[in-house]
C-alpha cells in the first residue's frame, strides 16, 4: 500500500513538473535549452558506459556466450543481467531521442509554417527536456541497483562468516570439571 502511494506521489510530482516546464519553458529560447539537452546526452552516455562496464565485469562469460553460435540447449537463467540491461536500454532510448531532436530541431526552426507557433513549441521542447531529465534521473537510480546487490551480498557473506566463527568459537569451549574437594 505504501509503495503504491509513493509511486502515485512520484508520478503526480513528475506530471506537475513537466506541466510547469511546458508552461514556463515557453519563455526559454531553444538556444538556451540545447545545452541542457547536451548535458543530458552526456549523462546518458556515461550511464550507458558505466553500466556496460558493470555488465562486462560481472558477466564476462555470459556475454561471451551471447555472441557465440548456439551449440546445444540454451541457457535459461540470465543471472540478474536484466537488472543491468534496464539502465542501458533506457539510456540508449534517451540518447536516440536527443540525437533525433538535435537533427530535427534546426530543420523545424526553418519552417515558415511553424514560425507563428514558436512560443508554444518552446514550451513543448522544454517539457520534453523535463521528461527526459526525469527519465534519466530514474535511470541513474537504476544504475545503482547492481552495486547495491553486490554490497548486500557482501554484507550477507560477512554476517554469515561472523556467525559461523562465533559458533566455532563457542563449540571449542570445554567447561572445567568441578572440583569435589
Amino acid at each position: 500500500m505504501k509503495k503504491t502511494a509513493l509511486k502515485c506521489l512520484a508520478w503526480g510530482m513528475s506530471i506537475a513538473l513537466v506541466a510547469t516546464a511546458i508552461v514556463l519553458g515557453r519563455g526559454v529560447p531553444f538556444s538556451e535549452q540545447w545545452p541542457l539537452f547536451e548535458a543530458l546526452r552526456t549523462t546518458a552516455s556515461i550511464i550507458f558506459a558505466v553500466v556496460g562496464a558493470w555488465l562486462a565485469i560481472i558477466y564476462p562469460e555470459r556475454l561471451r556466450m551471447s555472441f557465440q553460435k548456439a551449440e546445444g540447449a540454451p541457457v535459461s537463467s540470465n543471472g540478474g543481467m536484466n537488472t543491468l540491461f534496464t539502465p542501458i536500454v533506457h539510456s540508449t532510448a534517451i540518447l536516440c531521442i536527443i540525437l533525433f531532436i538535435g537533427m530535427v530541431a534546426p530543420l523545424l526552426k526553418r519552417l515558415d509554417l511553424l514560425l507563428p507557433h514558436t512560443v508554444p513549441l518552446r514550451g513543448v521542447s522544454y517539457g520534453v527536456l523535463a521528461s527526459l531529465t526525469l527519465w534519466q534521473r530514474w535511470t541513474v537510480v537504476l544504475s545503482f541497483v547492481p552495486a547495491d546487490i553486490v554490497k548486500s551480498h557482501t554484507d550477507s557473506e560477512k554476517q554469515h562468516l561472523e556467525t559461523t566463527e562465533g559458533y566455532k568459537n563457542q563449540s571449542n569451549y570445554v567447561p572445567r570439571p568441578k572440583d569435589d574437594s
